[in-house]
């Protein structure tokens, strides 16, 4: 392997440890992203580095200030309402179009997407919130799998950037949200009125799941210190 070939691996590699950081809520949003601190975190040099900054701050959970450097990129109530609306409105047309091209392998796929996320506990520790990574790999997998006949790889892809950022919203309020959502499945109710092949029902569900973490979220902002 080149010396070319091996930084681009390196700058890869750097940039899916400080994305997961940032989404996991382990690099706190405003968090100013020092050089220095970054490479010493992450055990690498200066350029690769920067090039990954560079490319999260295409995606936008990297904010990149003139004269100023690299920052977490910040949340507010604002951000989160347009996150939602937007993810509300794609995820929509995804879902109408999966079900619309339905076939039984895509069907298979959610059923089991389904049942391993039913599966995995939601917290490692039942007393208090503990992330479980398989349940975020599973949940990840089960909201994929739900739009993933809509035909389009690039609406998929969008669907897909966008839920990471609600992630983001949702591990930082994630204390929070745990607790309160504990009773009937939506996850259930979602996949029945997909497979059933009720489209508005499937698409009204989806909406008030995304709706209701998004008040959980907004009521766990309002509770912090300003």
């Amino acid at each position: 392997m080149n010396e070319h070939n091996i930084r681009a691996t390196t700058a890869t590699t750097v940039y899916d440890r400080i994305r997961d950081d940032i989404l996991s809520g382990g690099l706190a949003p405003a968090l100013k992203l020092r050089i220095e601190f970054v490479c010493e975190r992450y055990g690498t040099g200066a350029s690769p580095v920067r090039e990954a900054l560079n490319r999260l701050s295409q995606d936008g959970l990297v904010e990149r200030r003139d004269q100023r450097g690299f920052y977490v990129a910040a949340v507010s109530l604002e951000q989160l309402d347009e996150l939602v609306k937007t993810r509300c409105w794609v995820e929509a047309i995804a879902l109408r179009e999966s079900i619309i091209h339905r076939n039984a392998p895509w069907e298979e796929n959610l059923v089991l997407a389904f049942h391993r996320l039913s599966r995995t506990k939601r917290s490692l520790d039942t007393a208090a919130y503990t992330i479980n990574p398989e349940w975020e790999e599973r949940h990840r997998a089960f909201h994929h799998a739900l739009i993933a006949n809509c035909g389009s790889s690039q609406l998929l892809t969008f669907c897909d950037e966008l839920r990471d950022q609600a992630d983001r919203y949702r591990k930082l309020a994630a204390a929070r949200v745990f607790p309160q959502r504990q009773g009937p499945d939506e996850h259930r109710g979602i996949m029945e009125a997909t497979i059933d092949g009720d489209i508005d029902r499937a698409v009204s569900l989806l909406d008030a799941h995304y709706r209701r973490t998004q008040a959980i979220i907004e009521e766990e902002f309002r509770s912090r210190p300003a």
